[in-house]
């Protein structure tokens, strides 16, 4: 029965005075909008105004009404305004999933100069280190998927960021920090400090170990990158990393990086996203970012 219409009326009413001048105002004829305010007291059974002279006089119910007009209509202003800047792509929510550690440091990296440019975009960032990145695209749950092991599908859109090295990192002193190329054979027999994510997830394994059948003598998971950095710095073991993030720590740790192997495990991150999404403003300005 309440329509917005009605609310509108009123609140020109009441800051114009006159029937005439609240229809300019709404850019209505007079008639038109006496017509619709007739109809809504006709179904209500309430007066709404009376006239006195050329002005109008609010009843009760007109006063009710006035005042529910002022509560609501700013709040259904704000609401238009919020849906055309999400129709516009301007406004919204890009939720990030990342399947590794090194993935948010690299994301550290484009967050502040994004969020400068996208005031009205939330962003929110899930890391897990057993997160199934693709089952989340695909269910919605994520926006974007941060990884380094995409499977590709024709309903998902795959954007490369940067191509890197898995590097081995070690102490200054460890043994492997010298000379001699970095077998499977010399890493399986020293301990490997590792994040604790599946063993498929792990390059240094899928790409390096496993397909020589070998096995580390000892493993431990640590999910704090620095809290690894420093044990191996400690020399209490080896990890992997970027070769762009262990060079960022060499300055300030006593390690040592050496290529895994005589050619390197070499990788590429991307970004991953579904291709429907990809029309959306922001989302395709973060994917620029990456780039």
């Amino acid at each position: 029965m309440i329509q917005r219409h009605h609310l509108e009326i009123l609140m020109a009413l009441h800051e114009k005075g006159t029937l005439g001048e609240a229809a300019s105002h709404l850019c209505l004829t007079q008639s038109a909008l006496s017509h619709s305010m007739h109809k809504l007291e006709e179904q209500s059974g309430a007066r709404l105004w009376s006239k006195q002279g050329r002005r109008l006089q609010l009843t009760q119910a007109g006063s009710y009404l006035l005042e529910l007009g002022q509560q609501l209509l700013p709040r259904l202003q704000e609401a238009d305004a919020t849906l055309r800047a999400f129709g516009e792509g301007r406004r919204g929510r890009l939720r990030i999933g990342m399947e590794c550690h090194p993935c948010y440091e690299w994301l550290l990296t484009v967050v502040q100069p994004y969020l400068r440019r996208w005031p009205d975009v939330d962003l929110d960032v899930i890391q897990k280190f057993r997160f199934n990145g693709l089952e989340a695209l695909t269910q919605h749950r994520i926006d974007i998927l941060i990884t380094s092991d995409p499977v590709f599908s024709s309903d998902l859109c795959h954007t490369p960021v940067f191509d890197y090295e898995l590097m081995l990192v070690a102490a200054q002193e460890n043994a492997l920090a010298g000379g001699g190329a970095i077998t499977p054979e010399r890493l399986s027999q020293t301990r490997l400090i590792h994040f604790p994510v599946a063993r498929e997830r792990l390059d240094v394994f899928t790409h390096f170990l496993s397909p020589a059948g070998l096995e580390p003598v000892h493993q431990q998971e640590v999910e704090a990158m620095e809290i690894m950095l420093q044990l191996v710095a400690a020399n209490r073991g080896v990890c992997t990393l970027p070769d762009w993030l262990a060079e960022r720590y060499r300055d300030s740790h006593p390690i040592a990086t050496r290529r895994l192997g005589e050619e390197g495990v070499h990788k590429t991150l991307y970004l991953v996203y579904r291709q429907a999404d990809a029309g959306i403003d922001y989302l395709a300005d973060f994917v620029g970012y990456g780039r």
